[in-house]
């Protein structure tokens, strides 16, 4: 007995109904189109083409599973336990209770859309995630403590497999598992998913550590073994275990990303820069398997389910999951408000759904065997018309998915600045200062700064500036700029420039060079360099005697003088003071009343720029910080 596949598709409330699409038979990879392709189609891979159609399924849902995994590597690639000190409950709890109770809330959110408690159950799965790709770039522009920020990053990247395993069980036990739940093949199924995941960590990563450690790989090559490595284990693993390979190159991202001895920051770069190129494509392949007429369809559903995803599920849930933990009020409030969905959760619905898609086409092969009994024919039947019912059903979950990540990534991604701004946890315009070294004339000018509202931080290793600095009730951290601790754990929130001044040139450059990644090259500075000739092409071996410019940073200050040249000029009795420019005294006034003046920085706002030769202040706004010889009459402006 052959199913016919007439049975009538429940329409979720409030969406129009819309005839069910044909499960198609299997293909092989661009062989031909899987369904009609009607003008509606919206965005395709050419005119009324599906990118399936072009790729061949199988294709294209292989290289999307590989493009997932190779984000979460990357991400896990920066991963350190190290940032968990004083947050390692909060974090492990943020990953399993505030999991669960996610999973449980957005299950029964969905069932209160309209959606069949099946599939709910599976998008809960699928929906726990929070977006790597899209936390990653709102943490760096928001730049918040390091706390908050190492909270997000480590939920983004750990629950994302943790959420495709939570779907594997839900669609081993409740979508295929027939009509009762089968719980016990769904246990079985994670505990082989964790055993076979751990092993293939072991084995991939301790070769790359054994090889790298040994110098087999040359340099130039480590980012393309690192990716064929995580592509082998990812494939390796989903051929042992379906849908285990997501957690597989995570665990292994994390171990290779912790071993002290491995200098990936190359590989790390690389990751990223690659990433970048594999989130816009799948953003392209994916959105175009949706029609605007089934974007329009789950609208209504949509609406209510998102709703209820950011105002009660997201909340809930941290605030409950967190309770006990070393988390502040300030800080479970803002993670209660961040939690947008990325291209991960899109992708690994498309793959669930294709899923469904092929336990379908089992089931109807098997109901229409000719060598079956006529009971077991009929148990076959129902069996097919039941996952029938759920492949017309999920259609609609892609589009959801879709929807939300939208609707969250808009929402979250606008509105979080301020609210942590509010909460004291971040700036949307980080305009502090930095300072590596902590003289005479950079806590002068951390002081006036200050006073204009502008943040500070001095960086000093010398007993005597930094006890100078506390006294003047500076914000100084005892520790070398290129210390582990300044580079990896120190907070930067609030701050957006470095001003290197120390007495040794090469630490100036270096700490310039590794803040960039942090700060921006356009906002990483460092005093003018000593002994250094100058950049005329007439001057005899001046080609050799200067440092390339690829190793050098920005040159602060107008005019630009040496770190012993500016000591010299505060014992000559120079300070640091502000005065405001305005049209009756302009910026030229200053210059012809002060003219051996070293200007340093200008504030607008509360806003400071360093300034440079190339970067003059502005001519009659603003308030100039420089350094000016003491006049009896003079006093700020």
């Amino acid at each position: 007995m052959k199913h016919t596949g007439t049975r009538a598709r429940r329409p979720l409330p409030g969406s129009r109904a819309r005839p069910r699409r044909r499960v198609p038979a299997p293909r092989l990879p661009g062989e031909g189109a899987l369904d009609p392709a009607p003008a509606d189609r919206g965005l395709r891979a050419g005119p009324g083409r599906l990118p399936e159609e072009v790729l061949g399924r199988e294709v294209l849902f292989a290289g999307v599973s590989i493009s997932v995994g190779i984000i979460l590597f990357e991400g896990s690639l920066s991963l350190r336990f190290r940032d968990l000190r004083g947050l390692g409950r909060a974090v492990v709890r943020l990953c399993t209770v505030t999991v669960a109770i996610a999973w449980a809330l957005i299950t029964a959110s969905g069932m209160i859309a309209g959606i069949s408690w099946r599939l709910s159950l599976l998008i809960g799965a699928l929906l726990v995630v929070t977006g790597p790709t899209v936390i990653a770039p709102i943490v760096r522009q928001l730049r918040p403590t390091r706390r908050v920020s190492s909270m997000l990053r480590w939920e983004g990247i750990i629950v994302d497999p943790i959420g495709a395993a939570l779907a594997v069980l839900v669609f081993q036990a409740v979508i295929i598992g027939g009509p009762e739940p089968a719980v016990g093949p769904a246990l079985l199924t994670l505990g082989r998913l964790v055993l076979i995941s751990t092993a293939l960590m072991v084995l991939f990563g301790v070769a790359l550590e054994v090889a790298m450690r040994r110098h087999l790989i040359p340099d130039f090559l480590d980012g393309v073994v690192f990716l064929a490595a995580a592509v082998g284990a990812l494939v390796v693993s989903n051929l042992l275990q379906p849908e285990s390979g997501l957690l597989t190159v995570t665990m292994l991202g994390i171990y290779l990303g912790n071993r002290r001895e491995l200098r990936l920051e190359h590989v790390r770069e690389f990751k990223e820069h690659l990433q970048v190129l594999i989130v816009g494509a799948l953003f392209v392949l994916l959105g175009g398997r949706i029609s605007p007429a089934e974007v329009v369809d789950v609208a209504p559903t949509a609406v209510l389910f998102v709703a209820l995803l950011m105002l009660v599920v997201r909340p809930a849930s941290v605030l409950l999951g967190l309770l006990g933990t070393s988390a502040t009020r300030k800080e479970r409030t803002l993670l209660s408000f961040m939690a947008p969905r990325g291209i991960v959760a899109a992708a690994v619905t498309s793959i669930f759904a294709l899923e469904i898609e092929h336990a379908a086409e089992r089931a109807d092969l098997e109901a229409s065997a000719l060598d079956v009994t006529p009971q077991e024919a009929l148990r076959l039947e129902a069996e097919a018309e039941r996952l029938a019912a759920l492949v017309v059903d999920a259609a609609d979950l892609v589009p959801l998915v879709f929807v939300t990540i939208v609707v969250t990534v808009a929402v979250y991604g606008l509105g979080v600045g301020r609210l942590a701004e509010r909460l004291g946890l971040a700036t949307t315009t980080p305009n502090g200062i930095l300072f590596a070294g902590a003289p005479s004339w950079a806590r002068q000018a951390a002081g006036v700064l200050q006073g204009l509202g502008v943040p500070t931080l001095l960086v000093s290793l010398a007993p005597a500036e930094v006890s100078q600095a506390r006294m003047a009730g500076l914000r100084v951290e005892r520790t070398h700029i290129l210390s582990e601790y300044a580079v990896e754990d120190m907070e930067l929130a609030g701050l957006g420039s470095l001003v290197a001044g120390t007495y040794d040139d090469m630490t100036n450059s270096t700490a310039a060079r590794e803040f960039a990644h942090t700060l921006g090259s356009q906002n990483t500075y460092q005093l003018s360099r000593q002994g250094e000739p100058e950049q005329r092409s007439g001057t005899p071996g001046g080609a050799k005697q200067r440092t390339a410019s690829k190793l050098t940073a920005n040159v602060a200050f107008e005019p630009p003088l040496t770190a012993p040249e500016l000591e010299a000029k505060v014992r000559e009795g120079m300070t640091v003071r502000k005065t405001r420019l305005t049209e009756q005294h302009t910026l030229a006034d200053f210059r012809q009343r002060e003219p051996d003046a070293v200007l340093l920085f200008v504030v607008e706002d509360e806003k400071a720029k360093v300034v440079t030769a190339h970067s003059p202040p502005p001519e009659d706004s603003g308030t100039v910080v420089a350094l000016v010889r003491p006049r009896r009459d003079a006093s700020d402006r």
